[in-house]
């Protein structure tokens, strides 16, 4: 699919937008199709910086920035956020990205990898979500975006502690929403199914075609359009929308 992000219209001019973990895969099309967008981006990395300054280079725009931010530690958090602050003086999106997968059968699963999972992408997302809050409740505004996932409504075998912390993101940001609404800041997620990254560039054709038997779109999708949902969110065009799982999985999962 042609990256297309150069040539969209920018609705998110004069937005200062937060994303976690976005120096490669689903984050890095975030941090560019937001930069397009017309948004400032601030965004994090855990171990890649390299790869995080070759994103940083490539954006469009000014005044972005990439920092260092083990988002399960929370005096990394707050620390890394503080330092952002700093520089945008506000916020108007936070987007909770960064996750990762220690993939295995439950009876084979070690408590430490379970905790793994469910501290970066849940309590995660907790922590960055409560310490942006403090601001956006003070301005009145803002837009929150999770990045859950197809496997947190489905299920999968061998990917119990990745379900049940996305799941868990999903229940989070629906209770967060409730809390928030009536100062206008909104909360939502967006769920990919399979996309195209690093870690589908590994599957066989085999599985590739397993896959895809159960998509009716008979498709993996781009990155660029999970960024282009992400956007939606963030933008003013989605200003009624709150509490809600906006699904991109080509009808992998429908309800």
């Amino acid at each position: 699919m042609e990256n297309t992000a150069s040539k969209t219209v920018q609705t998110l001019s004069g937005k200062k937008v937060f994303v976690t973990g976005g120096s490669r895969g689903i984050g890095a099309a975030i941090v560019k199709v937001l930069a397009a967008k017309g948004a400032q981006v601030a965004f994090t990395f855990s171990s890649r910086e390299d790869a995080a300054k070759k994103v940083l280079e490539s954006l469009p725009g000014s005044g972005h920035m990439t920092l260092a931010m083990n988002v399960a530690d929370e005096a990394s958090v707050e620390q890394g956020i503080a330092k952002v602050l700093e520089q945008f003086k506000d916020i108007d999106g936070v987007v909770n990205n960064a996750g990762i997968t220690k993939d295995t059968l439950l009876l084979r699963m070690k408590a430490e990898d379970f905790s793994a999972v469910v501290d970066t992408n849940l309590k995660g997302t907790f922590l960055v979500t409560k310490t942006f809050l403090k601001s956006m409740l003070k301005a009145r505004k803002g837009s929150i975006v999770n990045i859950t996932s197809v496997i947190g409504q489905t299920g999968n075998a061998g990917q119990a502690n990745y379900a049940a912390s996305k799941a868990g993101t999903e229940a989070f940001a629906k209770s967060t929403a409730q809390e928030v609404a009536s100062r206008g800041i909104r909360v939502n997620c967006v769920a990919p199914g399979f996309i195209n990254t690093e870690m589908t560039e590994i599957l066989t054709e085999d599985q590739k075609k397993m896959i895809l038997a159960k998509v009716p779109l008979e498709r993996i999708a781009e990155a660029e359009e999970v960024a282009y949902a992400v956007a939606f969110l963030l933008s003013d065009e989605s200003k009624y929308i709150t509490g809600h799982t906006l699904d991109v999985n080509g009808g992998l999962f429908m309800h």
